[in-house]
């Protein structure tokens, strides 16, 4: 979330939503973030972003910094445009993707706009007409239902219905539980995912972390990474199997060769 500063309706008009809407572009192309929601008011914006490689920090610097810079050459000031830091709250994407989602696109009727969720500059219509231009609904339409329309629909009549109250504490997560047990827990599910596949291959772990070309050692390490679950964190599986994000991040994607031995590990993992 981003705010004008002093309350200042520095996005009001058309032509600065659709400048602010450039720049996000630029940047998820440039750094690849994965952005399910945002809604751009007068004065403030709100965005839902799943940062990757990339900390939130250096997004949000480049999307401000160059949104003042050609805001204040167009209008000849200097200065702040907006509050001096963005406000982030950590998510959890498990429990309350969906109700976050819905509290952006409300902030239009919330804030008196509009009497219904059809608001021209936020993610909806993507939704509605499963565009994908910005946001990637995808995944979020895949959590009401696998397939395409009737998830359409599904999402449809989800926001038509009225906005629960939902206090933050229910859906945020707190440093305490990043740094500690749901960290803790993150890195035990690899651990034993890890182990399970390595007594089933009856390999060592010194040779799945070994800079390696082996298609055999580089099939199980692809394998673990597609068997664990959308819940683990990139950042911690990296570190476990010792390879960068952009690895983990380009197998999930699926962009590799699935071999025969791949596919029987995975199918003898999935029988046990």
């Amino acid at each position: 979330m981003a705010r004008g500063n002093n309350g200042e309706y520095n996005i009001a008009k058309d032509e600065e939503k659709l400048e602010y809407i450039s720049i996000i572009k630029r940047y998820k192309e440039r750094y690849g973030f994965r952005l399910y929601a945002y809604c751009i008011m007068d004065n403030h914006i709100h965005m839902l972003i799943v940062v990757d490689e990339i900390p939130l920090e250096k997004i949000m610097q480049g999307i401000q910094q160059v949104y003042t810079q050609r805001y204040n050459k167009k209008y000849r000031r200097t200065g702040h445009v907006f509050q001096q830091r963005y406000k982030a709250i950590v998510c959890n994407k498990d429990g309350y993707l969906l109700h976050l989602i819905k509290y952006i696109h409300f902030n239009p009727i919330e804030a008196g706009m509009t009497e219904t969720v059809d608001y021209k500059w936020s993610s909806h219509y993507e939704y509605i007409k499963n565009k994908n231009e910005l946001v990637e609904t995808d995944y979020v339409l895949k959590l009401i239902s696998s397939n395409k329309a009737q998830a359409i629909k599904g999402y449809g009549e989800y926001m038509k219905e009225k906005m629960d109250d939902i206090e933050s504490c229910e859906y945020e997560i707190t440093e305490a539980q990043i740094n500690n047990p749901s960290r803790v827990d993150n890195e035990n599910r690899i651990e034993l995912l890890i182990n399970k596949v390595l007594k089933q291959e009856s390999i060592a772990k010194g040779e799945l972390l070994q800079k390696t070309k082996v298609q055999r050692i580089c099939d199980i390490r692809k394998a673990i990474i597609i068997l664990a679950d959308r819940g683990v964190n990139n950042n911690d599986l990296a570190k476990k199997l010792e390879i960068s994000n952009s690895v983990i991040s380009r197998i999930k994607a699926g962009k590799f060769k699935r071999t025969e031995y791949f596919e029987r590990v995975i199918s003898e993992y999935c029988k046990a």
